[in-house]
């Protein structure tokens, strides 16, 4: 069982926008890196590495599916790729 919830395997349809985002958004960018810092927080704690109450796990469960819910969200609204932009997100 892989522990690791990483978003381009949870949404893997959208790996274009994604990696737009985390070039061209610093907001998405900060998210972004907040979720894997929260999923790698969460592996080492359900792999014994460290440790964590009960409560904290769920604690931590629970931001890491508010952060992933947010971060849907803001992929959805995305705006469209600019075929100018060459998939920075800036315009020449």
């Amino acid at each position: 069982m892989d522990l690791h919830h990483p978003i381009l395997r949870e949404f893997p349809e959208h790996r274009e926008t994604i990696r737009r985002l985390k070039g061209s958004d610093d907001h998405f960018r900060n998210i972004f890196d907040e979720y894997h810092r929260l999923d790698d927080e969460i592996y080492r704690i359900e792999e014994e590495i460290d440790f964590a109450t009960d409560q904290e796990i769920e604690e931590l469960k629970m931001r890491r599916a508010k952060l992933k819910d947010y971060i849907y969200h803001l992929i959805r609204h995305a705006p469209a790729a600019c075929p100018a932009c060459e998939g920075t997100g800036v315009a020449p």
